[in-house]
């Protein structure tokens, strides 16, 4: 059997009993793996006895020690792991852990950055959520100590360079948008949209695996409903525009921020009040909490009607979305796409929107201008090596940056297998880019593909499914060099996905669970296990 790493280069010390189930090439690569996460005293001997682990962290938050840096994990077991932590690697747990960029930092670096005192916005991590919001301004009172700060400072990188017009949410560029199309066939339960536009004259080059920003506004309709239930003037002046243009364009409508509920305990009186300063701590007193967007909390505190001014203040500003780009600069110059899902519910009587989604889908019209920026990617690309075989598995929209690489390696003609694992409801009507995956088949630029329909039959069947019948085969691509790549949910599809990876490993491999998850989190080590999830 061939490991994907060579026991030759591994260190020689025999940490793995003799009388443990595993051949001698798979004891001579957990050694060395086991070896490389433990430092030998400085003058003990090469054994386990003489062994030691590595010295406590630095004050600088680093995923290299930061075992809470997974997102599918709640924040409370994140908070729990980093409790007796320096204050930068507990403001990092308190991030999304999903290093996407869209706070303009990775999770590691924002919190350092706070913990220094060098960014003073608390609000940026917005997959985080209300979670993350109220956990940073527990932490807040601790940021900007003297001993503290310069601990960080001294052991932080220098600042970086301003970006580029374009290549940060500092200074966007206007780029055109060229039109949509759905993706989804007449019948569907989902509502997906292939998105394009145009980047002549804005400077911008992409790479695949890269994701592109976009500013949104909110829906007008939801704007006028608020300005109504305020009793006030679309044209009442605010920060020196109109109530309706500020509402529309510079704060989050949903969901509802703590500093609203603040407000409203102060306009309100007896029980009402109870229930503002309970939600504004983060309790939930009548069970809805979860439910509560701007104008929810309009309706439910209807008799009050916050001055305009002080409730623009009481908002969280309209962060900008970030979206995997779903094309590859090599196919149609200038030209960027995205596979983008629109999100519509229903609560009580009240329809809901995704705010950038629908903006996409419905609201901006063709020819029309949108400011965006790039965001690079932190480890998810494609293999530097063009023979190294990719494995890709992106189910539903998750499959956006895989199109990318695919049309990156036929422009490229690179030589290297190709395994795409996609699934999403029904293959009738939920099979995004079919024509052009099918064509790919018959170029074979697209070695294998493997599909998981969840409703297609009696019981649900999910990428993860499909893996695991087509072990054998997966094992035997790990063993040639494949990467492996994930896109999608990271709460639950992303952490099912890597639960079946190591399934396949310990039962391929004929390893014990352990030495199973071992050599996964050595793939995420090299870089051959990378994730795009939010």
């Amino acid at each position: 059997m061939t490991l994907p790493v060579n026991p030759a280069n591994m260190p020689s010390l025999k940490l793995i009993p003799e009388n443990a189930p595993f051949s001698d090439e798979q004891r001579a690569w957990l050694s060395g793996f086991l070896a490389a996460v433990i430092v030998p005293q400085p003058a003990g001997a090469a054994g386990v006895a003489d062994l030691v682990v590595p010295a406590a962290p630095s004050n600088a938050a680093t995923n290299d020690d930061a075992p809470w840096h997974d997102p599918a994990m709640e924040i409370d077991a994140r908070m729990d792991l980093a409790k007796d932590r320096p204050l930068a690697p507990r403001l990092m747990a308190a991030m999304a852990q999903q290093d996407c960029g869209q706070c303009g930092y990775t999770c590691a670096a924002y919190a350092n950055v706070l913990a220094e005192g060098t960014e003073a916005r608390l609000n940026l991590c917005a997959p985080g959520g209300k979670d993350t919001a109220r956990m940073l301004k527990k932490l807040a009172a601790e940021i900007g100590g003297a001993e503290t700060a310069a601990a960080v400072v001294s052991e932080s990188v220098e600042p970086a360079p301003v970006a580029p017009a374009g290549y940060s949410r500092e200074v966007p560029v206007a780029a055109r948008f060229l039109g949509r199309r759905r993706l989804n066939g007449e019948g569907s339960a989902k509502d997906t949209w292939h998105i394009d536009f145009d980047l002549t004259g804005t400077g911008l080059d992409y790479t695949v695996g890269d994701s592109l920003g976009v500013f949104v506004h909110n829906e007008l309709g939801l704007v006028d409903q608020i300005i109504a239930m305020l009793g006030a003037s679309h044209v009442t002046e605010v920060r020196g525009k109109t109530l309706r243009d500020v509402l529309e364009k510079d704060v989050s409508l949903n969901p509802a921020p703590d500093a609203l509920f603040e407000l409203i305990s102060y306009l309100c009186g007896g029980t009402a009040r109870d229930k503002a300063r309970a939600l504004a701590r983060g309790e939930d007193p009548d069970g809805d909490a979860a439910k509560l967007d701007v104008l929810a909390v309009l309706q439910k505190f209807a008799n009050v009607r916050p001055h305009p001014e002080a409730f623009v203040e009481a908002l969280e500003p309209l962060q900008p979305r970030l979206y995997s780009i779903s094309s590859s600069p090599r196919t149609i110059a200038n030209r960027i796409s995205l596979t983008v899902d629109a999100v519509r519910y229903v609560i009580g009587k009240r329809r809901r929107l995704g705010v950038a989604s629908t903006y996409l889908a419905d609201r901006i019209a063709e020819m029309g201008n949108i400011n965006v920026y790039l965001q690079r990617a932190h480890g998810f690309a494609l293999p530097q090596d063009p023979t190294k075989p990719v494995i890709m598995v992106g189910p539903g929209t998750g499959v956006a940056p895989f199109r990318a690489f695919l049309n990156e390696r036929m422009a490229t003609k690179a030589p290297g297998k190709n395994w795409l694992f996609f699934g999403h409801q029904k293959m009738a009507t939920d099979f995004f880019y079919r024509d052009e995956f099918e064509a790919m088949q018959k170029s074979c630029v697209l070695s294998r593909l493997s599909l998981a329909w969840s409703r297609d039959g009696d019981q649900k069947f999910y990428v993860q499914d499909r893996m695991r019948e087509v072990g054998p085969a997966l094992w035997q691509w790990l063993n040639e060099g494949a990467h492996f790549y994930i896109c999608g949910d990271a709460k639950r599809m992303a952490k099912d996905v890597e639960a079946a990876l190591v399934d396949i490993v310990a039962e391929q491999g004929h390893m014990a669970p352990d030495a199973a998850v071992g050599f996964v989190q050595t793939l995420k080590k090299t870089g051959r296990y990378q994730a795009d999830v939010y």
